[in-house]
């Protein structure tokens, strides 16, 4: 059965409103967390089949729980999820404690892990500092899926749902990389707070008639290729007006940029690497410009979609 509950279809258009809202111990901007199994006894009542990518649950005997429990049946060695800010790409399935019905088969679109609050915070609990490649074994009982989420998915106040799920892919909250040293006079200063949001302070001075790029951060993640779309938070600034013109910070979630976007930036993020964070200048013809500071936070899988 492959299906999206209504819930969980909603959630992929509301990312852009929820993922502001981060409210998970690790969501502070750390860059670690650990890990411990919070209970494997789940495993004598739900087992995962299938490969990497494509879970499925099978329930020996029912499932009760009255919070939260997981445990890894198998652990990847790529980046750790230590923020509910970052972009989570996963696969799921979904079955009845109760009854061991399946209810869920489905690979919900990129969009950050605070994204899951609203309806299906045990989801969270259950992928918090978890690394890319892991596959979790989960019990979630009612009371920590929203009123919608448990309807939708038909599971009363004293059941529980068992869950798998395959952890795919995970993006950086923010730019980790190096600081750069940039000697280039007359330009804008970044400022970061402590979850990585950039402020741009602009100089009292004319804006430059040439564009400008500087790598602010560069990162140790993959290069980026010319045909690749890359995965950004920025924030672009009125070099007059001191006004922010368009942030995804504000908007509440990154996007996609495509090699053939007009976004002002999107030529120059080919060659640098993920992790890396730019200031970009854009001239306009009456003499003022358009500041931008972007952030590499990864390079999307061809199929992955918001």
């Amino acid at each position: 059965m492959l299906r999206i509950p209504a819930a969980l279809a909603v959630l992929g258009l509301s990312a852009l409103t929820l993922a502001a809202c981060a409210s998970s111990p690790a969501a502070s901007g750390s860059t670690s967390c650990e890990r411990n199994d919070s209970d494997a006894s789940v495993l004598d009542f739900a087992q995962a089949s299938g490969t990497f990518g494509s879970p499925a649950l099978t329930l020996k005997a029912p499932v009760y729980v009255d919070h939260t429990t997981y445990t890894d049946t198998e652990v990847g060695t790529g980046r750790q999820i230590t923020s509910d800010a970052q972009d989570v790409v996963f696969s799921i399935a979904i079955a009845n404690g109760a009854t061991g019905q399946s209810l869920v088969q489905a690979a919900p679109p990129v969009q950050p892990l605070s994204s899951w609050h609203s309806s299906y915070e045990g989801l969270v609990t259950a992928m918090m500092c978890a690394t890319e490649g892991t596959r979790v074994v989960a019990a979630i009982p009612a009371r920590e899926l929203s009123a919608a989420g448990a309807q939708d998915l038909g599971v009363t106040d004293d059941q529980s749902i068992a869950v798998a799920i395959d952890i795919k892919k995970v993006y950086l909250a923010a730019a980790d990389g190096t600081p750069q040293y940039n000697d280039r006079r007359g330009m804008p200063s970044v400022v970061l707070a402590p979850g990585g949001r950039p402020g741009v302070i602009v100089p009292d001075a004319a804006a430059p008639s040439d564009r400008v790029v500087e790598v602010l951060k560069k990162g140790d993640g993959p290069q980026v290729g010319s045909g690749d779309t890359v995965r950004v938070q920025y924030t672009g600034v009125d070099w007059n007006t001191r006004k922010v013109t368009n942030s995804t910070w504000e908007n509440g979630a990154s996007i996609a940029v495509a090699p053939n976007s007009d976004l002002a930036f999107a030529s120059d993020l080919s060659g640098m690497t993920v992790g890396s964070q730019l200031l970009v200048v854009a001239p306009s013809s009456d003499g003022d410009a358009t500041i931008y500071v972007v952030d590499l936070l990864g390079i999307d899988d061809p199929a992955a979609t918001r």
